[in-house]
């Protein structure tokens, strides 16, 4: 037991030793805030996409540095997750990117407000938020979680490609909003020129579709198309989409004939006694 002086002894020696802590920690943080919130880097379109962030209340169905209504995605990452084309594309026509699904008011904002919005968002990302929202190694998690399948015969030329149902990869990945397939999707496609997948087995394999959707900047630097594989597209999906891409060339689904089978030759007669 205690006495009562080392009683006393304690609790202030601990109440000093964590006052201090509390105080070198706080001090340490008010240091940095100045290289954390981006400040140097506040621009009038970066003030301009706030005003219309908040006079269109975003945030009442979006968050933000997690605060919001927790109704739409998050979006402190969102130029990072997406890419400045695919959100101006978005917010032009959500529609487009999610035929059916989304459920975003169609602003009429003009080129100047979108890309100003676009400049706000940008500027969020980099804002040092102590590792918020968190950002594990989503490529080695997601090819994890499946194995590649066998790549599929290829043509170069043929028929018209075959009428297969769209796999849900097309739209959970937001393909079919800029892509057109199988009669479905494209209406962003006019916008930054994405041509139609049903004869895409034409022109690459399934080597090249693969790279292509992988890095599409390494193989065409410029492109418009983001890059989704790691974030939106996993391995697996990434073969998913190959396979049935392929699987559209009719020659590849020709059909062999069968192998001839040989006729057993007749047992012989029994001739009676």
């Amino acid at each position: 037991m205690l006495t009562k002086l080392q009683a006393k002894v304690f609790f202030l020696g601990g109440t000093a030793v964590f006052f201090g802590i509390f105080l070198v920690l706080s001090i340490d943080t008010h240091l940095k805030v100045p290289d954390q919130t981006n400040e140097k880097n506040l621009t009038p379109a970066v003030i301009a996409g706030k005003h219309i962030w908040e006079q269109n209340n975003c945030m009442g169905c979006h968050t933000l540095f997690g605060e919001g209504a927790y109704y739409a995605p998050e979006l402190t990452k969102v130029v990072e997750r997406r890419g400045k084309d695919w959100i101006k594309i978005f917010i032009k026509n959500p529609e487009a990117m999610f035929p059916g699904q989304r459920k975003m008011v169609k602003y009429d904002f003009n080129d100047e407000q979108i890309d100003q919005v676009i400049a706000f968002l940008e500027w969020c990302g980099n804002v040092d938020l102590n590792g918020f929202p968190a950002d594990p190694p989503l490529r080695d998690a997601l090819q994890a979680m499946g194995t590649p399948k066998p790549a599929a015969t290829i043509a170069s030329s043929g028929p018209a490609p075959l009428k297969k149902p769209v796999p849900a990869i097309f739209t959970t990945a937001s393909c079919i909003g800029c892509h057109q397939i199988q009669g479905q999707g494209g209406a962003a496609g006019a916008l930054i020129g994405a041509p139609p997948l049903d004869d895409v087995f034409r022109r690459y394999d399934r080597e090249k579709l693969i790279t292509w959707v992988k890095d599409p900047q390494k193989i065409k630097p410029g492109t418009k198309m983001p890059s989704l594989y790691g974030v939106a597209v996993n391995e697996a999906q990434l073969n998913e989409i190959a396979d049935y891409l392929m699987s559209l060339n009719p020659a590849a689904a020709a059909p062999t004939a069968p192998a001839a089978v040989p006729t057993p030759a007749p047992a012989p007669a029994v001739q009676p006694k």
